[in-house]
């Protein structure tokens, strides 16, 4: 039983899934679907907590400050919404969980002892379904405006058909109406 759970779980698993633990400063790119829309939300802050990064419950906790005001998010490591995540730096912390951030404002928030070398994680399919994504918007957005053009070169012709103007060197004249005959009572 435990062997069929795990075996359904490996299809949902990302390959790699990026390392991170608390303390880390970095920025999650997610993708957010708005009735048709989809775009792309990044949310930046420190990791406050990681838990159970082996299956497919892992997830890591991020809090940042936006407008004076502490904002925390609890994030699904395997999440098929997470694009990308950054790591904008590490610090060395002495905790698992940072919950005393929760009570520090300003400066005091802020921690100094920083670590080197970082890693941006990427799902590449992802990557390449955002792409065909852009690429299928702006032929959208290039067809619309082909027929706006289309149609206005027709309104334009129209326009100067019943005014009699001249059209490519040629003179058009206006349609004749035909006229109502009075009849007499």
């Amino acid at each position: 039983m435990i062997d069929l759970i795990k075996h359904v779980e490996t299809k949902y698993l990302k390959k790699k899934a990026p390392e991170l633990r608390a303390g880390d400063v970095i920025k999650v790119y997610q993708k957010i679907k708005e009735g048709t829309k989809e775009r792309i939300q990044i949310f930046e802050g420190i990791v406050m907590k990681t838990h159970g990064s082996a299956g497919l419950d892992g997830t890591f906790t991020v809090r940042r400050i936006s407008f004076e005001v502490g904002i925390e998010r609890t994030f699904s490591l395997h999440s098929p919404t997470i694009i990308k995540v950054e790591k904008i730096k590490s610090i060395k912390v002495r905790r698992a969980r940072l919950y005393y951030l929760r009570n520090l404002l300003g400066k005091k928030a802020k921690k100094s002892k920083e670590l080197k070398d970082f890693v941006v994680w990427e799902e590449q399919e992802a990557i390449k379904e955002e792409e065909v994504l852009k690429a299928k918007l702006e032929a959208e957005a290039q067809a619309k405006k082909e027929a706006e053009e289309k149609a206005q070169a027709e309104l334009d012709k129209k326009f100067t058909a019943i005014r009699g103007e001249e059209v490519k060197g040629e003179v058009v004249k206006p349609e004749e109406k035909p006229e109502k005959k009075a009849e007499d009572k």
